[in-house]
């Protein structure tokens, strides 16, 4: 899946984090841990020669390379992403389960693509969720339309929090 995609993932992962902890949309809070969201959602592909986390986070991206952690392996396992829950331990609640939700989200959204991920690496076993002709192919329509869906529901969540009764033309409704 394409950063855009993972980021629209991330973002849904807060959202969804943001509503269950009863956090306003219209607040500081809210929109950090958004903008984290839509980040996280992302750095799973620092193990990806060329991609823009493997940019941003050169340092830990040659070490991956150096330790010669493939794509869609290490930073896409269960095992990761435990390791994150307990290293962010020191962040705020609610930004720790945004950071590891939105981060997780990433490995999640790879299962529909036909590649798979480790998702219990170190064991070498693929897994994805979809056969290979209904697979999400990187880049495809199959991914735009996806992709879509997420921002469709990135509009949906916090919209859903608003009572319709606080709507000016829409308080004079009978339901």
């Amino acid at each position: 899946m394409l950063q855009k995609t993972h980021s629209a993932a991330g973002l849904v992962a807060a959202e969804t984090i943001l509503v269950a902890h009863d956090v306003p949309f219209l607040s500081w809070t809210a929109a950090g841990a958004l903008l984290l969201g839509c980040l996280a959602g992302t750095i799973a592909d620092v193990d990806k020669p060329g991609s823009t986390m493997a940019k941003v986070l050169f340092p830990l991206s040659a070490l991956l390379r150096f330790l010669n952690v493939r794509h869609r392996t290490a930073t896409h396992s269960a095992l990761c992403v435990a390791a994150l829950w307990a290293l962010t331990l020191p962040l705020p609640a609610l930004y720790r389960i945004v950071f590891v939700a939105a981060y997780a989200s990433h490995p999640i959204i790879d299962l529909f693509n036909e590649k798979g991920v480790q998702l219990l690496w170190p064991l070498k076993l693929k897994i994805r969720l979809l056969p290979a002709p209904l697979a999400i192919d990187t880049g495809s329509a199959s991914e735009t339309i996806f992709r879509w869906l997420l921002l469709l529901a990135g509009l949906y969540i916090p919209l859903s929090t608003i009572p319709l009764k606080s709507i000016p033309f829409l308080s004079n409704l009978p339901f």
